[in-house]
């Protein structure tokens, strides 16, 4: 399992959400709880994902990546670093012939 992973996800789960534009609250909300269920899932599982979790990460970056700009410094970072998780362990998934692609 990876120590870059773990590192992460303990950090994401030590700061609070950040404020976000109203307009975008939701999809962020739903994507901190998709993408922080799947990084649960990955480590309860030893470092394993399925294939639907790999293409339900790779949805979700590409929100994150849209709804970035959005996004003011504090808020950024905080999603950054969701962001970073859910490239993290699709590239994982990859390595391992997880991603069913």
């Amino acid at each position: 399992m990876s120590n870059d992973i773990l590192t992460l996800w303990r950090a994401h789960r030590l700061t609070e959400i950040p404020d976000v534009p109203r307009e975008c609250m939701g999809e962020l909300l739903v994507l901190d709880e998709v993408i922080g269920g799947c990084v649960a899932f990955y480590l309860s599982a030893g470092g394993a994902l399925d294939p639907s979790r790999v293409a339900i990460l790779e949805d979700c970056r590409a929100d994150l990546d849209r709804l970035m700009p959005d996004l003011e410094e504090a808020a950024a970072a905080y999603f950054s670093r969701l962001g970073m998780l859910a490239g993290l362990l699709v590239e994982r998934a990859k390595e391992s012939g997880e991603s069913g692609t």
